[in-house]
């Protein structure tokens, strides 16, 4: 091959690969701002708004996908894989919130990596949930969220594989292990709580009955 056409076929491939990140990067973007705002209308109650924002997750990650369908390294790059996760966790919360079934990664047509570590983040929106039910005083529902986040946990620590394979799940499950180590200790107190309170109030109404 000349040296002339060897230099344009080189150009072609990564103009193609150029054109390809330029789209795709974008729609990933999308889709991880979308997802965040979805998260954010689910522990508002939001629950039509938070279904609008992943739909508009989901098409933006669909179209950045579509866009890198042969370009596997530009798929690979990393930034996808970001905003499946963020898709994943936005599901995932959904679900916890609502006490709905927790969707699959063949559901959300993601990855299993972003997938697992879209799990883990999601742990972080069940403590936040948890705190925001311990503010209304409904410690049970705070129990029953945080046996829901155990459950999820224990899926975690069973994926023992290198971390360049679960891209990073480990350093994400520690995490999600010291944060229900804490919400476990704010549940203890609230409910501690909560039986101080109801004993006083007990006492008061039996001081009033014998006045």
């Amino acid at each position: 091959m000349a040296l002339e056409d060897l230099t344009r076929e080189l150009h072609s491939r990564f103009d193609a690969k150029v054109a390809a990140r330029e789209e795709a990067l974008p729609a990933a973007r999308r889709s991880i701002r979308a997802s965040a705002n979805a998260i954010r209308a689910v522990h508002r109650g939001e629950l039509d708004r938070a279904d609008v924002l992943i739909g508009e997750s989901r098409d933006a990650l669909a179209s950045g996908l579509a866009a890198v369908t042969e370009q596997p390294d530009v798929r690979f790059a990393g930034y996808l894989q970001d905003a499946q996760k963020e898709y994943a966790e936005a599901n995932v919360t959904r679900a916890l919130v609502t006490g709905d079934s927790l969707p699959t990664p063949e559901a959300l047509g993601v990855e299993d990596a972003p997938y697992l570590n879209g799990i883990a983040e999601a742990i972080g929106e069940g403590r936040r949930h948890i705190l925001d039910l311990l503010r209304a005083g409904e410690v049970g529902r705070g129990h029953v969220m945080l046996d829901a986040l155990e459950d999820l946990y224990g899926v975690l620590v069973t994926m023992d594989y290198p971390d360049a394979i679960t891209l990073n799940l480990r350093r994400s499950t520690d995490v999600a292990r010291s944060l229900i180590e804490k919400t476990r200790g704010d549940l203890a107190i609230a409910a501690m709580q909560q039986g101080i309170e109801r004993a006083l109030e007990e006492h008061a109404r039996r001081l009033q009955g014998g006045a």
